[in-house]
């Protein structure tokens, strides 16, 4: 009878947000208090159905419940509490339940955290939350539900993907879906303030936190399953241009528009319409990211490839969610408050200049994402759309962004001082011109663009640091009054420096990794040789080992530098003995920042006796990879604690109420 409560629930939960997307539309048109705080309760009852249906499909994985078809389909009694716990999420219609437990989660933290917004535009808000609420449970009660019975359940299940059974992947997506789902307040926020017909520096305050905090967390998301690529799928690297990678990506480069923008409405009332914009891109794909990771239109190893038929569910419900919004935008955005004016050299441009060049990369991501599927619909011929592309487009894109993203904010309002911004700049240029000369000279002579990459990584770190020595006025006070300055400054001036300074170390990791990376792959028998990068390895022994729900061949490596020791590696080759499903473990070994990267092949015949493909990487630098957008997520957190984004203004709440 669990299963049988938890669906109860769950349609409990849709029942709920009917009545809160009606109640708070009501409580809007006829400007009715009790109303809207009927809605808003609503919203909260909706969430609690929702966490008591997903705490039921979680008790039946941990409990290996197989009259549970979702449960047979992707779970075993030998797999590890984790993975049981993990596949709750893992499946199609587990993922879609934790979609609208974030959904409904962010409608009652709206419901109870927005006491500062202004009472129409909040029950606009809580309606079209409310909205999304109803739509997207009605797709999992009645064409994905989780907790359907079996009539005859099976002895034992089926196991879930061996590629997912790993700690990073079993917590990549509630990270991932609270950014992703996240954007869904700003989209609810952007659609009430064109039904209320006003965006000005409050409603941009009131956007911030909501737009940083999914940010933060998708960016986290990203980076665990960035992270997950590169050391479950054995391909030696972290990203690939996945069309699903892409899907997350995609929302992430709108956000981080999005969170600039928002700035220059909230400090000069202008952008007021392109925020509005930005906000409801950025739920906009992150709806396209649930259409293409489900519908079976990918082929991917992110991907949940299932019946076509709710792929179009899904599709109808962007079309109409997004088409009905756009359609609003069109509308009423010419109405809209266009600021105040500015001069072509100030910080409102820097941050225009910076939203189109963000804009114009997710065009490009877009289209190589998109262009594909389109091309094979209208003709029948596949095609792909790989690195070469994104490295040609996506690229300069960013090179040029990074170029201005130092200058923003030291450049004043409403007019700025380009000299004044160069004097202050100049030992930043400086460095990054030492760092990228120095590398180009020193370390490879042949690796140019890998050269300049570091130059622009060392440039957006140097630049950081000096907006942070004139914020302080550092050297040019006593440095008692300098660490004055330096403690007192707002946590959100701090998370914007230490955004700046992630990207940074990402920009330095990722030149370095790609252009400096070196590989080697050989059949090795016992006491076989293979030298990648400065590194010779030696095949040691291959033995048969016995895992919790696997059977695996490990194999011992060691490595060794100029005669040195330098690690034992011991990658495996595991079977799966749930569905025959065979798999890598990687075995990575820490050289400061840097990985020596070791695969175990499958095992061959040569001559009689046994030989293994060994495949080895040295990947340089590689951590800072994963380094530096967990520093800029901790920056986006840092800025979300500042209390000026936690705080209304009562003046502007009152009046606008």
């Amino acid at each position: 009878m669990i299963a049988e409560f938890g669906a109860f629930a769950l349609m409990l939960g849709l029942a709920f947000a009917i009545a809160q997307f009606v109640l708070s539309a009501a409580g809007r048109v006829r400007r009715s208090s009790v109303l809207a705080a009927a809605g808003e309760g609503a919203a909260l009852a909706s969430f609690a159905g929702v966490a008591i249906a997903f705490a039921v499909l979680m008790h039946a994985f941990v409990t290996s419940d197989f009259s549970v078809a979702n449960v047979a389909a992707n779970s075993h009694t030998e797999k590890p509490l984790l993975y049981r716990v993990a596949g709750t999420w893992g499946s199609h219609e587990g993922s879609m339940l934790l979609w609208d437990l974030a959904l409904t989660g962010y409608g009652a933290a709206m419901a109870v955290f927005g006491r500062s917004l202004p009472r129409g535009l909040k029950s606009s808000a809580v309606a079209t939350q409310g909205l999304l609420g109803v739509v997207f449970l009605a797709y999992t009660v009645f064409a994905s539900n989780p907790l359907i019975r079996l009539a005859r359940p099976p002895v034992e299940g089926r196991s879930l993907n061996p590629l997912l059974q790993d700690p990073a992947l079993a917590v990549h997506p509630p990270f991932l879906y609270a950014g992703y789902v996240g954007m869904s307040v700003v989209f609810s926020l952007a659609v009430a303030a064109l039904i209320e017909g006003r965006v000005d520096a409050a409603w941009a305050r009131w956007v911030r936190p909501w737009a940083l905090a999914a940010w933060s967390l998708l960016t986290v998301g990203i980076t665990l399953g960035a992270f997950w690529a590169y050391y479950e799928l054995g391909w030696g690297g972290w990203w690939f241009w996945d069309p699903v990678e892409n899907a997350s990506f995609m929302p992430w480069l709108v956000a981080a528009a999005l969170l600039h923008s928002a700035i220059v409405t909230e400090k000069r009332g202008a952008l007021a319409g392109w925020t509005v914009f930005l906000g409801l891109a950025a739920f906009s794909f992150s709806m396209l990211g649930a259409f293409l990771v489900r519908s079976g239109v990918l082929t991917s190893v992110h991907a949940f490839a299932v019946d076509p038929k709710r792929g179009v569910l899904l599709l109808i419900i962007l079309g109409v969610m997004a088409g009905s919004a756009f359609s609003l935008f069109a509308w009423r955005a010419p109405s809209l408050n266009q600021g105040g004016v500015f001069a072509p050299v100030s910080r409102e441009s820097a941050l225009v200049l910076n939203n189109i060049l963000l804009a114009a990369a997710t065009a490009t991501v877009l289209l190589g994402t998109l262009f594909p599927l389109i091309r094979e619909a209208v003709t029948g011929e596949p095609i792909s759309v790989g690195p070469p592309y994104f490295n040609l487009t996506f690229t300069p894109l960013m090179a040029a962004l990074i170029l201005i993203l130092p200058a923003g904010p030291l450049l004043a309002w409403k007019r700025g001082d380009a000299h004044g911004v160069a004097q202050r700049l100049w030992a930043a240029a400086a460095l990054a011109v030492l760092a990228g000369l120095g590398t180009y000279a020193l370390v490879s002579p042949r690796k140019a663009f890998g050269a300049l990459g570091l130059a622009l990584g060392a440039w957006l770190i140097a630049g950081a640091l000096a907006e942070l020595a004139e914020r302080t006025r550092a050297f040019r006070v006593p440095a008692a009054e300098s660490w004055r300055r330096l403690t007192g400054l707002p946590r959100g001036a701090w998370g914007m420096t230490l955004a700046h300074l992630g990207l940074g170390v990402f920009v330095i990791g990722a030149c370095f990794e790609t252009g400096w990376k070196a590989e080697a792959a050989e059949t090795l028998p016992l006491g076989g040789t293979l030298d990648v990068g400065a590194y010779h390895l030696v095949l040691e022994k291959v033995s048969p080992v016995e895992g919790p729900n696997y059977d695996a061949d490990r194999g011992v490596i060691t490595a060794t530098r100029n005669g040195a020791f330098v690690c034992r590696a011991e990658p495996e080759r595991r079977l799966y003995l749930a569905n025959g499903q065979t798999t890598s473990e990687v075995a990575i070994c820490d050289r400061g920042a840097s990985h020596l990267y070791i695969v175990l092949g499958e095992q061959r015949d040569a001559g009689g006796k046994p030989v293994w493909l060994v495949r080895a990487y040295w990947n340089p630098l590689a951590m800072l990879i994963f380094a530096g957008p967990v520093i800029m997520a901790l920056g986006g957190l840092i800025s979300l604690s500042d209390r000026r984004l936690r705080i209304g203004v009562p003046k502007r709440r009152e009046q606008a109420a």
